[in-house]
């Protein structure tokens, strides 16, 4: 019986087709990243401009579901999207999603009510839901052992810097012949512009010979819960990002009233450095873990978890920040674990979870995930409107981010180093 720590020479050479189509893949995706959380995060660095032009926001717990409207949509399909991507095209549904949700933020420069923002916000996470599962299974599946850390790591950068560009559209908004209504309309032409090269370029993995036949909804939903593997790792890729949406989300507002910024040096100072120490914190996790995985199948776990290592002061150090340069020296700290978190979730469930139902499994992980943190962004602009204390709060993060410790040690491959 093989050791749980050693890797068989199975994961050391490169398989599938060349290395040159699988990286195109992934450049290609990057992009739609890049635009997936820029329509996103434009809404957090926006908000006072919008709040101000939609008279009837009027409240923290409004703008909490607002900002929940679409995590809670979202969450609900994902698992839907996913099993679509491990039973049709890969391609298609990211380009379709691009497509669809590109034109939904067109149509969110257009809203004038509150019920229509929510609507708006609503109808992008039904279109939303359908790319990330599809994307990475699609990137995991081109990047079969030795590169696959880092292929994903690539990806994500593309996200974080729609995050980072999102943080500017602060300065957009303020802007008088501008405004946050153009940035809306500029960023929908433009991702409905890039779906129709996408469809003509991204191609679909090679075909797995020996893949099985796919399960029916609920053989797989059996399958994926009856694996104590993946059920802890829904509950890993859930309690982190709970912290990580606030982050994203409430930042700005928060930065804001703290230090008494204007809105779009809030925006910056909340987005930029985090995102570019995640940019870093990818490159360097997903490089660490490709090479700790030549030694020990769990390697990735093991760079996961030192990401985690990293939350603890910094979510401390967030919380009860007396300066701006201290929260965001804090916040950077956030993002260099984020970026190792980030890189290797995809790459671990593809060691406990076969082929035909990854995509399945990373939908059913992003509706627990991200409903919950659709949760977090109302529970936290409601105690934020009853004057709870920041640390007070951060500090049942940093928590929650040592159990995440725990439980992400717990998992162990079920075949040692080899995908299943």
């Amino acid at each position: 019986m093989n050791n749980i720590d050693e890797i068989p020479r199975s994961l050391v050479a490169e398989s599938g087709p060349k290395r040159s189509i699988a990286w195109l893949m992934v450049a290609l995706l990057v992009p739609v990243a890049l635009l997936n959380y820029l329509d996103r995060q434009m809404l957090a660095a926006m908000k006072s401009s919008m709040t101000t032009d939609i008279a009837d926001i009027a409240t923290k717990a409004h703008w909490g579901i607002v900002l929940g409207s679409f995590k809670w949509v979202y969450a609900l399909l994902s698992p839907v999207g996913g099993y679509v991507s491990d039973r049709l095209s890969r391609r298609q549904v990211i380009c379709a999603s691009l497509l669809i949700w590109s034109t939904v933020t067109w149509a969110t420069g257009h809203v004038t009510s509150f019920e229509q923002l929510v609507a708006a916000r609503a109808l992008m996470g039904i279109s939303e839901a359908f790319y990330i599962p599809a994307a990475l299974a699609l990137i995991t599946e081109f990047h079969r052992g030795p590169t696959q850390s880092r292929a994903v790591g690539l990806h994500q950068m593309g996200i974080y810097a729609g995050i980072i560009l999102g943080g500017f559209t602060g300065y957009v908004a303020d802007a008088p012949t501008l405004g946050w209504r153009w940035a809306f309309d500029v960023c929908g032409v433009v991702g409905i512009a890039y779906s129709f090269p996408l469809f003509l370029l991204l191609r679909n993995p090679p075909h797995n010979a020996e893949s099985t036949t796919k399960p029916s909804p609920l053989a797989a939903i059996g399958e994926l819960f009856a694996n104590p593997g993946f059920v802890l790792l829904v509950l890993y890729f859930t309690l982190p990002a709970l912290a990580g949406w606030i982050v994203k989300d409430w930042m700005p507002d928060i930065l804001k009233e703290q230090f008494g910024l204007g809105q779009g040096k809030a925006g910056v100072s909340a987005v930029l450095y985090v995102q570019v120490a995640s940019l870093l914190g990818v490159l360097l996790g997903g490089w660490l873990a490709d090479r700790w995985m030549r030694r020990a199948v769990r390697g990735r776990i093991f760079v996961s978890a030192l990401g985690m290592a990293f939350f603890l002061p910094s979510l401390f150090g967030v919380g009860n920040a007396a300066t701006l340069g201290t929260a965001v020296g804090f916040l950077m700290l956030f993002g260099l674990g984020w970026g190792f978190f980030d890189c290797n979730n995809m790459p671990i469930l593809c060691q406990i979870v076969r082929p035909e139902l990854r995509a399945t499994g990373y939908g059913f992980m992003n509706l627990v995930s991200i409903s919950c943190g659709g949760f977090a962004d109302w529970g936290f602009g409601a105690l934020r409107d009853r004057q709870v204390p920041l640390n007070w709060i951060f500090g049942v993060f940093a928590g929650l981010a040592l159990l995440s410790i725990g439980i992400v040690l717990m998992i162990r491959p079920h075949v040692a180093g080899e995908e299943r």
